[in-house]
């Protein structure tokens, strides 16, 4: 057999992102070196100033894209290591510079607690798809729907969504979107309803991951300032987010059912649906099954009935499937290991303004106070709605979460009326999941947008309507939910 030969080294490069990539660095090299007293922050020490140099330089490569998130993310982590940190560069070390972070904390980034949780959305991904049962449970869910083509719609919105809760978004819209190829077959070749069909994915996958803690990764940055002992230590369980969060869902589908049906109608009125797919018969299957089931529902289980948290939980898939041979060591090159990266360095920057001070440093020279507690929410969620249009929403909440965590903590009881730090949070996680406008703004629309059968156009009609939507009626139900204090 012959061996497969690795690529070489290309010597391509794009002349416009080589430049961008150029004026990054030199507008961060300007940061860097600028005097302290120009940022006006009380206290800001040499490294504070590092990190936001450093800051500056991943919000505008996340923002340009001159470099890929993941690459961003790497250079994050390895600036922060050489720099900031107790086994930094000698020449970065020193009397005066303020206190240094500890390099292993910055590496730990890459193993944090929850890269866990999404490494266990990316295994059970894999062993549905190999097994069969995501084809079975895709089957056996669009059935009931019958044969009307808006309803069709409607059946493949609610089971992306549901999917969208459990496994990666992403690994939800490439699966779904293969089921439609045989749908598409019985529809006109330029009518309205493949559009309506192939955006019905994506706009799932994105509203979808809202419904549970792990269904995004911008849920799971919000949860992790919210239960982490140093955080709020709030322990909000899958019980808890679901309860407010799953009637939502459910509501902004079904509004994007009929949103999609007004911009998109069908010319032909039924569809005759046929999903195939092979289903494995053999003990794995049931082994997929059973592990599956248990893991969801220690998700769904409140950790004071089992003693332990989604993160451990996340492990359980991981192991079974390992160990009984579902998974092998090929299937791991499927992990999307980019995206994992790229939360890595979010959570390192996140380390990064927290353990140095500067977060807190920060507010001690902003009047939040003056502010009032609903601007605080409204003007937070805008910030991350029109980022995340336009950098990937993990990289926005992962910019935005820690700082506002630490903004809130320090108003103490002044958001008590809104329902405190947590109304603040979820809600960047909502903005994120909401923002959907363009094929860059999320994972999903950007595979729907490569199967050519969806505009630019076409994406940011309904990505802006239902963005608006979704952020009133989110943004509506957790100021009521917040009021009430139904979060804690």
């Amino acid at each position: 057999m012959a061996e497969e030969k690795t690529p070489g080294l290309s010597a391509a490069f794009s002349p416009k992102k080589l430049w961008e990539f150029v004026g990054i660095i030199l507008v961060t090299t300007i940061v860097w070196n600028l005097p302290i007293d120009f940022f006006g922050i009380n206290g800001l020490t040499v490294v504070q100033q590092r990190i936001i140099a450093i800051f500056v330089f991943a919000t505008l490569s996340w923002l340009t894209e001159c470099i890929p998130s993941w690459a961003t993310s790497l250079g994050i982590i390895t600036t922060m290591c050489l720099t900031v940190t107790n086994n930094a560069l000698l020449p970065f070390k020193g009397e005066g510079v303020g206190e240094l972070l500890k390099s292993k904390e910055v590496m730990a980034s890459f193993a944090d607690p929850v890269i866990m949780l999404f490494l266990g959305g990316f295994i059970l991904a894999i062993a549905a798809s190999k097994s069969g049962l995501d084809v079975l449970l895709a089957r056996s869910m669009i059935k009931p729907f019958g044969r009307k083509s808006e309803n069709v719609l409607l059946g493949f919105l609610l089971i992306t969504g549901v999917f969208s809760m459990f496994v990666s978004n992403t690994a939800t819209a490439a699966m779904m979107l293969t089921f439609l190829t045989p749908v598409f077959a019985a529809l006109p070749a330029n009518g309205k309803g493949r559009i309506a069909l192939t955006l019905s994915i994506p706009v799932a996958a994105n509203l979808g991951g809202m419904g549970t803690p792990i269904g995004t990764p911008p849920n799971m940055i919000a949860l992790k300032y919210l239960n982490s002992p140093e955080g709020l230590n709030m322990d909000i369980g899958f019980g808890t987010w679901m309860m407010f969060m799953l009637p939502l869902v459910i509501l902004l589908l079904v509004i994007s059912w009929r949103v999609l049906l007004y911009f998109f109608p069908f010319t032909k009125k039924t569809i005759d649906l046929h999903i195939t797919g092979e289903v494995h018969r053999g003990w794995r299957m049931w082994v997929v099954c059973a592990t599956f089931i248990v893991t969801i529902l220690l998700w769904v289980i409140p950790k004071e009935i089992t003693g332990i948290d989604a993160n451990t939980v996340a492990m359980v898939p991981m192991g079974v499937f390992a160990v009984t041979g579902v998974i092998t060591a090929k299937d791991l090159q499927e992990i999307n290991w980019s995206v994992i990266w790229m939360v890595a360095g979010g959570f390192a920057l996140g380390l990064g303004m927290n353990g140095s001070g500067l977060a807190e440093n920060a507010i001690d020279s902003i009047p939040f106070g003056s502010w009032s507690p609903v601007a605080i929410l409204l003007i937070s969620g805008l910030i991350c709605y029109f980022l995340s249009n336009f950098i990937s929403n993990t990289a926005t909440a992962a910019l935005l979460v820690p700082i506002l965590a630490v903004v809130c903590k320090g108003m103490g009881g002044a958001l008590g009326s809104i329902g405190g730090t947590a109304t603040i949070l979820i809600g960047i996680a909502i903005a994120a999941s909401s923002a959907m406008c363009l094929p860059i703004s999320t994972p999903p629309n950007a595979i729907a947008y490569s199967t050519g059968l969806v505009k630019q156009n076409d994406m940011l009609k309904i990505g802006l309507t239902l963005g608006i939507v979704s952020m009133l009626i989110g943004y509506l139900v957790l100021y009521f939910v917040g009021s009430m204090h139904l979060i804690a």
